[in-house]
């Protein structure tokens, strides 16, 4: 038997919902996806316990943070070996700054997405902890000028 469930209109809808307001009460969810609360309280928990549902987490306005400027860092590496690559990305994933970290086929090979305050912290945070990894040969950084639509 599968472990894959079955995701329908009205799951697809209670998860638009929910990923627009992750705490609203069950019965508002309801209310909204057109059931009663027991059957809508069920598909969430079947949309949870089948791992649809990863987590709830709340929306940060990164500027009111201190994290106000977004950038968009792109990576070539100069080596192959699988060692270094997991050292680079190891030391790369803990930093505080990195908010998204994906390794993509073609090149570049890394792409980050960067919050820190301004443009003084941020070269503080190429210079002091991106360029001195074994294995980064160039790095591209893109600062956001504006948010056009932003999916959590």
């Amino acid at each position: 038997m599968s472990n894959e469930v079955k995701v329908d209109e009205i799951d697809r809808e209670i998860l638009r919902q929910l990923q627009r307001n992750g705490r609203m009460s069950n019965v508002e969810l309801a209310r909204r996806v057109g059931l009663t609360p027991p059957p809508c309280l069920r598909r969430v928990k079947r949309l949870e316990d089948a791992g649809v549902i990863t987590g709830y987490r709340a929306r940060v306005d990164e500027e009111l943070a201190g994290r106000g400027l977004e950038v968009i860092v792109s990576i070539e590496v100069s080596v192959s070996d699988l060692e270094t690559l997991s050292g680079l990305e190891s030391a790369i994933g803990a930093y505080d700054e990195v908010v998204e970290f994906r390794r993509v086929f073609g090149t570049p090979d890394y792409f980050l997405r960067v919050l820190v305050a301004d443009y003084a912290a941020y070269e503080r945070f190429q210079t002091d902890k991106i360029i001195g990894i074994p294995g980064v040969a160039r790095v591209i950084s893109q600062p956001t000028m504006k948010k056009i639509k932003v999916v959590d």
